[in-house]
């Protein structure tokens, strides 16, 4: 593993770890701060490829501008999804896990629009997930109905949260085929992707500027704390986590990009489900979420299946033939 490659690792550790931690320390403050969590990562990350992909615009995109229309639909449905269930008591880690379960989603897509058909292997390994996922959404619920203050209504809108999840989980597998179709017909072009993608939302999010901006004065009246070094600066607590999760977005994104460039698949698969994993154990430990042992049996079945669905013990038999050949 090069330099390149070697770096990238450590920043989508440090990246995706981190954007998590902030993600949680704004849900802590404010649940309904989703909408104005996104449209600032869009927003940040859109800026960026205006600078230096598309050069002030000067640059002519490779792919046809219709053809990203469609994903960007998608793509922004999925993003305002994931965050916005978390306004509907759906846990940290149960949205992590959640997340986590994407094959389910790919394999019924794979079946359904692409007639895929898969080993016995993938098949018993998308039913670990799935039933991973079923026990520590019930799990979840009965912690949730348990916590003090609530209530009956509070139970009434989990299932909000979980049915935007799984929505957003199936529209990011069929948005993941259609990407293929585009890079299949006009090549590869990442990075004119995130740009697009992030770029062309921004308009949607004038329908929810009313909520945006609720969340964003909530977030100027938080507790001001002092800058680091500069002690006579204060600024409100949830400006600076919203500041924090968007750099580390960004970061996140960018060295996942990197690493399908210059790393394996196997390598790609190992560090995202190790970071998923080590981000779920800080989540329970550091902000002393709820997690009984049916949760852990649960995580390890997701886990476990994604890992098994990746077929890596196959991947390093495959890999190391392909070194003895070469030998």
């Amino acid at each position: 593993m090069n330099v390149k490659a070697q770096l990238a690792v450590l920043m989508v550790f440090i990246g995706c770890g981190s954007n998590v931690i902030f993600l949680e320390l704004m849900i802590n403050e404010d649940p309904g701060s989703g909408n104005l969590i996104t449209f600032s990562q869009f927003l940040v990350i859109a800026l960026e490829g205006f600078i230096v992909t598309t050069r002030f615009l000067t640059v002519k995109p490779k792919v046809p501008f219709t053809a990203w229309l469609t994903l960007v639909v998608m793509f922004f449905l999925v993003s305002v999804s994931n965050n916005y269930a978390l306004n509907f008591n759906i846990p940290m880690p149960l949205h992590m896990i959640f997340r986590a379960g994407s094959l389910i989603a790919n394999m019924l897509m794979g079946i359904v629009l692409l007639g895929k058909r898969y080993t016995p292997t993938k098949y018993v390994s998308v039913m670990m997930i799935t039933a991973g996922i079923v026990v520590c959404t019930i799990m979840s619920a009965k912690a949730s109905s348990t916590e003090d203050g609530a209530g009956e209504e509070d139970m009434l809108w989990l299932p909000v949260g979980v049915f935007l999840l799984t929505f957003a989980l199936v529209l990011s597998a069929r948005m993941g085929i259609y990407q293929e179709v585009i890079y299949g017909k006009h090549g590869k072009h990442p990075k004119e992707a995130l740009f697009y993608s992030h770029a062309l939302p921004l308009p949607g999010f004038l329908l929810l500027f009313s909520d945006i901006s609720h969340h964003w004065s909530l977030a100027l009246a938080s507790t001001p704390v002092s800058l680091p070094l500069l002690h006579s600066i204060q600024v409100p607590v949830m400006l600076l986590y919203l500041l924090g999760n968007v750099v580390t977005q960004y970061v996140c994104i960018s060295s996942v990009f990197v690493l399908t460039t210059e790393c394996a698949s196997l390598t790609v698969t190992l560090v995202v489900t190790l970071r998923k994993f080590l981000s779920l154990i800080f989540s329970i430990v550091y902000f002393k979420n709820p997690f009984t042992v049916f949760h852990w049996l649960g995580t390890g079945l997701v886990f476990g299946g994604t890992l098994m669905f990746s077929d890596i013990p196959g991947m390093i038999r495959a890999s190391r033939e392909q070194k003895e050949k070469k030998i």
